[in-house]
């Protein structure tokens, strides 16, 4: 790693949280003479990319911008760079950066100190707004507000799977939701199809999630996660409100998935090319009766599968008298084969909008999981 590198890690550690991207100015000036810098953030729709400071946002997809966070490699033009902004496949946006000489040893550092410029604003998120809030085009409302506050993130990529997921309408999100966590050897994968509106869908998503964590984090079987969660819901609302879960945990080593279905989400296979709905147990929704016993059922994955989980919302999407419907979304995700997991998930939410010409009425969640396989 080279000194303009370590000197501006140095740089991001001790500069003020809300002041990063400035901090290395004067690395970049002193070691490159890169006189302009400006971190761009992907909005919670993932259709702009949003300057942290005054500016234009960047919508159209051929933007060199654009080019460097689908492709998540630098771009060059006449002067002016364009870097990733990344941290474990999580895409936060693009640093922009000029004049930079056609080099690639620098074009490299600086793809570098862009990679932990990412690190360090995931570090610092929690303890300051301005990120976030730079993030917006619009106010959230407040159940969205504390749905994305629940997120682990929006995508993940590990040697032996990437995932990635959304939330729509993104700026007024209520119920739906998605959660995950690895250790090197599982991934386990929730997701969410809520009910109800406002801040009480918010609220029951969020007591659901926290105990599927609580469980997960005691390392209870899956069956016994969902059966916590129930009884955590059941013990609040009295069967009065309950939502629909899919919980999934894949072995990293031999690709062998376990799910408990309650009241789930559609799970579709994608596979060589041919799209099938992987049938699945259908058990109560979680909150629904008291002790719920549920039960898990396994099926092995091949390296190279991808699958799906979309709720009632992506195939209930209304457009001008049409539902979209479980053959149109059959098709669409084969076309997604080629794409990385948040690119098929930003697609198919894209032909969402266009089919209804506009933000989704009711909820949606889509999750992409790709596992490609044991990995030494």
């Amino acid at each position: 790693m080279s000194e303009p590198v370590n000197r501006a890690r140095r740089a991001l550690n001790e500069t003020p949280a809300d002041r990063l991207a400035g901090g290395i100015g004067d690395v970049l000036a002193q070691a490159y003479g890169i006189t302009d810098v400006e971190l761009y953030q992907v909005d919670y729709r993932l259709a702009e990319l949003l300057p942290l400071t005054d500016g234009d946002s960047i919508t159209n997809p051929g933007h060199p911008a654009w080019r460097a966070f689908d492709h998540q490699s630098p771009i060059l033009t006449d002067g002016t760079a364009w870097f990733p902004v990344t941290m474990r496949g999580e895409r936060r946006g693009v640093l922009c950066l000029s004049p930079v000489p056609d080099d690639r040893e620098i074009v490299a550092d600086l793809a570098d100190i862009a990679t932990a410029l990412a690190h360090e604003v995931a570090a610092v998120s929690a303890g300051t707004d301005v990120y976030l809030a730079a993030r917006r085009t619009q106010r959230l409302t407040l159940a969205a507000e504390m749905q994305w506050d629940l997120l682990p993130g929006r995508s993940r990529i590990r040697p032996s799977f990437s995932l990635a997921g959304q939330l729509e309408p993104a700026y007024a999100v209520r119920g739906d939701s998605f959660d995950w966590s690895d250790d090197g050897e599982r991934v386990w994968l929730s997701t969410i199809n809520g009910t109800g509106e406002g801040v009480a869908a918010s609220l029951l998503t969020s007591l659901a999630t926290h105990a599927l964590r609580n469980a997960r984090r005691a390392g209870l079987s899956l069956a016994d996660q969902a059966a916590l969660a129930d009884q955590a819901i059941y013990d609040l609302y009295r069967g009065e409100q309950h939502l629909s879960a899919l919980l999934m945990e894949l072995d990293l080593r031999s690709g062998m998935m376990t799910v408990v279905d309650a009241g789930s989400p559609r799970l579709v296979l994608l596979r060589d090319g041919d799209v099938t709905e992987q049938p699945l147990e259908a058990q109560f929704p979680l909150g629904m009766f008291e002790a719920t016993d549920y039960h898990e059922q396994k099926f092995a994955l091949q390296r190279g599968d991808r699958l799906f989980v979309v709720s009632d919302g992506v195939v209930e999407a209304t457009g001008q008298h049409m539902r979209y419907g479980e053959t149109a979304l059959d098709r669409f995700l084969r076309r997604t084969g080629p794409m990385a997991p948040l690119d098929a998930v930003r697609s198919l939410i894209g032909d969402l909008r266009a089919f209804v010409a506009g933000d989704l009425v009711d909820d949606a969640v889509v999750v992409c999981l790709d596992w490609t396989g044991p990995q030494a």
